[in-house]
C-alpha cells in the first residue's frame, strides 16, 4: 500500500502590508541612531516560540530576512536613525519593519504609531483629566489649600479661596493622576494640619527635625522615626490614643 507524504502545514502570513510610522518614546532628540546589529552591548535577539531557542537579529538591506542564521553570502548593514524623534518606512521596506518589529527596544524606547492606540490613551487621559477637575471644582477650601501645599509649600496660606480653586484646577489639569492620589489620600489634611500648627507656632519643629514639641514650652510631643519626612510621621502620629489629643488641643488653639 503507497503511503502520502505528510505535508507540513502552511503557516498563514499575517503581515500587514503598509506604511509605518515610529517614534522615540522619551525626547525628539535631533538624530538617535538605533542598534541594528548584535554586540555584547546591544544585544539583539529574539526568542523564536517555533523553535524554542533566541536566534540573532540583524539589519542587512539586502536580505529579506531579519535573522543572522538565515542571512547568506555578503550583508549589507545600514544604520537606522531617527530624525527629531520619528522615523518613516514605506511598506516597501519590509525587512526594516519587521526588524523593528521583533527589536528588544521596540515598545522601551520606539513605539509604531498607531490611530488606534493613540486614540484609546488620548481618551484614556482625557477622562482622567475630566475625573480630576471636577473633584478639584467640588473640593472644599482647606483640602484644596492641603494638595496644594504638596506642590507649593507655605505661599498657600497667604492664598485667597479664589486663588486656591483656581490653582487646584491648573493642577487637577497638569497632573491629573496625581491630584486624585492626592485626594484619597487620608494624611494629605493631616500633614496640612501640622504645618500649619508650626507656621502658627503652636507647635515647633526642632532645626534638626527629629523632634516636635509644644511651642509654649517646650514639652516634647513625638520623635520622628529615621529617615521619615517630619510631618507624614506626625499625621501618622495623629491617629493615635494619645495623638488624637494633642490634636484636638492644637485645632482649638488655631480657631
Amino acid at each position: 500500500m503507497e503511503t502520502k507524504e505528510k505535508k507540513n502545514p502552511e503557516v498563514k502570513n499575517t503581515w500587514e502590508y503598509k506604511d509605518r510610522n515610529y517614534y522615540l518614546i522619551k525626547g525628539e532628540p535631533l538624530t538617535y541612531t538605533l542598534p541594528s546589529r548584535h554586540s555584547a552591548r546591544y544585544p539583539l535577539v529574539w526568542f523564536d516560540k517555533s523553535i524554542g531557542y533566541e536566534r540573532e537579529l540583524r539589519y542587512a538591506s539586502n536580505h529579506q530576512s531579519v535573522f543572522v542564521d538565515e542571512q547568506k553570502g555578503s550583508v549589507t548593514l545600514k544604520h537606522i536613525v531617527f530624525q527629531k524623534g520619528h522615523l518613516s518606512i514605506p511598506k516597501e521596506k519590509r525587512n526594516l519593519q519587521e526588524f523593528l518589529e521583533k527589536h528588544p527596544h521596540n515598545g522601551v524606547i520606539f513605539k509604531e504609531y498607531d490611530e488606534v492606540v493613540e486614540a484609546e490613551d488620548q481618551f484614556d487621559i482625557l477622562e482622567l483629566e475630566i475625573a480630576a477637575l471636577n473633584m478639584a471644582y467640588d473640593m472644599d477650601v482647606d483640602k484644596a489649600e492641603a494638595i496644594l501645599r504638596v506642590e507649593k509649600g507655605s505661599s498657600v496660606s497667604s492664598m485667597s479661596s479664589k486663588e486656591l480653586k483656581r490653582d487646584l484646577l491648573l493642577f487637577a489639569k497638569q497632573n491629573p493622576a496625581l491630584l486624585l492620589d492626592l485626594a484619597e489620600d487620608e494624611n494629605v489634611e493631616l500633614r496640612n494640619f501640622a504645618i500649619k500648627a508650626v507656621e502658627a507656632n503652636v507647635i515647633k519643629l526642632d532645626a534638626d527635625q527629629k523632634t516636635f514639641k509644644w511651642a509654649a514650652n517646650g514639652r516634647k510631643l513625638m520623635t520622628v522615626p529615621f529617615d521619615e519626612n517630619p510631618y507624614s510621621a506626625m499625621a501618622s502620629w495623629f491617629k493615635t490614643d494619645e495623638g488624637v489629643e494633642v490634636y484636638k488641643s492644637i485645632d482649638k488653639k488655631l480657631k
